[in-house]
């Protein structure tokens, strides 16, 4: 496990952090860029452009950015890995800042919930999402914030995996920006409000 839970904790909540790692899941080159998987890719870009950073190669295993949101310190990333291997630059860059788990949020795409959802939560399972599920594992613990992009489940009987990794349709794309401009409004208010006030705000 990175790190030991402490004033990070969840009953601190993660506002009271000194420094916060935001982790958008995604698989790295341009034949996925507009797939659904890469909806986290998408959300910290925009919060890259927030605080008006350019992402580099970090020895962590990652891209990051180092700025302040909304007043918060904060380290963005986007794994240099695929998906199914996050977890490794998720706990190499974690290592490197220090950033205990109770200090991340891993913002990423959710089968799960309707095309326009947003919703934030701590801990519990991966819901059969290899991001999760890999970032969990290099961790030694689920005890991590999630900021779930839903993107819908696949139509008839198309594979999931399939679906995920094919671009958001026509209709989507035309109110994707807006939805990832939600979802980065929710790092932001996770980070400096706490979960319970975020999911107030948000669900």
């Amino acid at each position: 496990m990175v790190g030991e839970a402490g004033a990070t904790g969840v009953g601190g909540g993660i506002e009271h952090s000194d420094l916060a790692l935001v982790v958008g899941l995604g698989n790295p080159g341009p034949q996925y860029a507009g797939n659904r998987h890469n909806a986290g890719f998408l959300v910290v870009d925009e919060l890259a452009a927030r605080l008006g950073g350019k992402f580099k190669a970090h020895k962590g295993g990652a891209e990051v950015v180092e700025g302040r949101l909304a007043g918060h310190r904060a380290v963005l990333a986007k794994p240099r890995s695929f998906m199914n291997l996050a977890g490794g630059p998720v706990a190499g860059t974690a290592r490197f800042y220090k950033i205990t788990p109770q200090a991340l949020v891993v913002v990423h795409d959710e089968l799960d919930l309707p095309f326009g959802t947003v919703r934030l939560k701590f801990g519990g399972g991966e819901g059969g999402h290899n991001g999760l599920r890999s970032i969990s594992k290099s961790l030694g613990t689920r005890d991590y914030y999630r900021v779930r992009f839903g993107v819908g489940r696949p139509p008839g009987r198309m594979d999931p995996a399939d679906y995920v990794l094919r671009d958001f349709a026509t209709a989507e794309r035309r109110e994707l920006a807006l939805l990832v401009d939600q979802c980065a409004d929710a790092v932001e208010s996770l980070l400096t409000k706490g979960l319970e006030a975020s999911q107030n705000t948000f669900h």
